[in-house]
């Protein structure tokens, strides 16, 4: 692809997120930053949400956990873990939302999730698992 370094190319990529780039285009991008920096947590974040968004719950599955597995606290990387455990009808996905519970008692937490869970229900309407989690982790 190109010989920016991860970091950079994660930057953009969000930014190409937020000024609506298809999520498609951007998969390829994400993809990339996983394979040049395996270990960064935010990058397998950010795939498995663009997976979820583009009906691949398999892979988001597969990249959420990679996301909790290389940071365990990070509310983001749980939400998308238990959105793909519903879209691939998995078990297990109580004590995934009881941590982003716990870790939603941060307010600055609390307002990133929820801002995240706003921002996917724009891009995706109608979204059933997004829908479930959502009203799971707002009854804390």
């Amino acid at each position: 692809m190109t010989t920016q370094p991860a970091e950079t190319l994660f930057d953009e990529g969000i930014q190409r997120y937020q000024a609506g780039e298809p999520v498609a285009d951007l998969i390829p991008v994400f993809k990339d930053i996983c394979d040049r920096a395996p270990r960064n947590s935010p990058a397998w974040t950010c795939l498995s949400w663009l997976y979820l968004l583009a009906d691949k719950p398999t892979a988001a599955y597969k990249a959420a956990q990679k996301a909790v597995k290389y940071n365990p606290e990070d509310p983001q990387g749980r939400v998308n873990l238990a959105i793909a455990m519903l879209e691939t009808q998995q078990k297990g996905v109580r004590p995934h939302i009881e941590l982003v519970q716990q870790m939603m008692m941060v307010s600055e937490l609390r307002a990133e999730i929820e801002k995240s869970l706003e921002d996917g229900l724009a891009r995706k309407p109608d979204w059933p698992s997004l829908q479930k989690v959502q009203a799971w982790i707002m009854e804390s």
